[in-house]
C-alpha cells in the first residue's frame, strides 16, 4: 500500500517565506479546507495517511516534501536552505523513522530542499536554486549513484525550486510552463504547458495524476494524453509559492 506523508498548515501559514511571489492575504481556515480535500484523494485511493506531528510555530511546515525526499528504501532527510525552517527537521525525521525507511541525512554546509528534487526513471534532476547549494548536490550524489541513480543538476532562477517550474508525467515526459523553465533542452522528452499552475503534477498511478485545479487548458491537454486527471484548489499554497508536489512526500513500496 502507498503511504502518504502530510503535515497540516499552521495558523502562521501567511507568515511563510516568499521569494519570487509579492506577499498577499492568505486564509488560514481556507487552506485547512483546501489541505483536508487535498489529502482525501489519496485517501480515496487507498494511499495510508502517516501525519506528522503539527509544527503550528513553523509557517512553512506543511510544505513537507521540502524535508526528506525518498528512493526506493532510502529516506533522504534534507537540510533546509533557509534558516526559518530548519525547525521541521527534527519532527519529519521522527515520521520517516517510524515508517522503516533507511534514513540518512545532508550534513552542514550542504543545503537541499525536496522541492528541487524531480525523480524521471532512475534519473535524478537536483535544482541548484536559492534553497538547494553545490554542497548539498553533491552530497545526494555521494548517496544515490551506488544505488544506481543519476543525478543530474540543473541552474533554477526563476521559481522557488525545481519543482515549482517542472514535474514529470507517469511516461517521464517533463512538463512545464517555459516561461519559468531556464533550460527545458537539459531534458530527454518535455513538453511545454500553457499555465503556470499546470506546471506541478502528482503521478497517482500509471496513467493517472493529480494537479491545481486553477490550469484548465493544462489539464485539457493532459485528458488529450490519455490521462485520468483529479484537481485539487490549492489557492492558498499557491499564494507562497507552494502547489500540489510540496504538500506530501510519496513513499511507494
Amino acid at each position: 500500500m502507498p503511504r502518504l506523508l502530510v503535515r497540516r498548515p499552521s495558523p502562521r501559514l501567511a507568515d511563510g517565506e516568499l521569494t519570487h511571489l509579492d506577499r498577499v492575504t492568505v486564509d488560514p481556515v481556507l487552506a485547512r479546507a483546501q489541505w483536508d480535500a487535498y489529502v482525501d484523494v489519496f485517501r480515496e485511493r487507498g494511499w495510508q495517511i502517516i501525519e506528522v506531528d503539527p509544527a503550528d510555530d513553523q509557517p512553512d511546515g506543511v510544505f513537507v516534501e521540502d524535508a526528506v525526499v525518498v528512493f526506493d528504501d532510502l529516506a533522504v532527510l534534507c537540510r533546509a536552505g533557509a534558516e526559518s525552517r530548519r525547525g521541521e527537521a527534527p519532527s519529519v525525521a521522527a515520521a520517516v523513522a517510524a515508517s522503516g525507511l533507511e534514513t540518512v541525512a545532508i550534513e552542514e554546509p550542504g543545503t537541499l530542499d525536496g522541492g528541487d528534487v524531480l525523480k524521471v526513471g532512475r534519473t535524478v534532476y537536483v535544482g541548484a536554486s536559492s534553497r538547494t547549494n553545490a554542497v548539498g548536490i553533491a552530497q545526494l550524489r555521494s548517496l544515490l549513484e551506488p544505488r544506481e541513480w543519476t543525478v543530474v543538476d540543473l541552474p533554477v532562477t526563476k521559481v522557488l525550486h525545481l519543482k515549482s517550474g517542472v514535474t514529470a508525467l507517469p511516461d517521464g515526459t517533463v512538463v512545464g510552463f517555459e516561461e519559468l523553465v531556464d533550460d527545458p533542452e537539459s531534458f530527454d522528452r518535455f513538453l511545454g504547458i500553457p499555465e503556470e499552475h499546470g506546471t506541478a503534477v502528482v503521478v497517482l498511478g500509471a496513467d493517472a495524476v493529480l494537479m491545481s485545479a486553477d490550469a484548465p487548458e493544462t489539464e485539457a491537454v493532459y485528458r488529450g494524453r490519455g490521462l485520468e486527471v483529479v484537481t485539487a484548489d490549492v489557492s492558498e499554497f499557491e499564494k507562497l509559492e507552494g502547489c500540489v508536489t510540496c504538500l506530501s512526500v510519496r513513499i511507494r513500496d
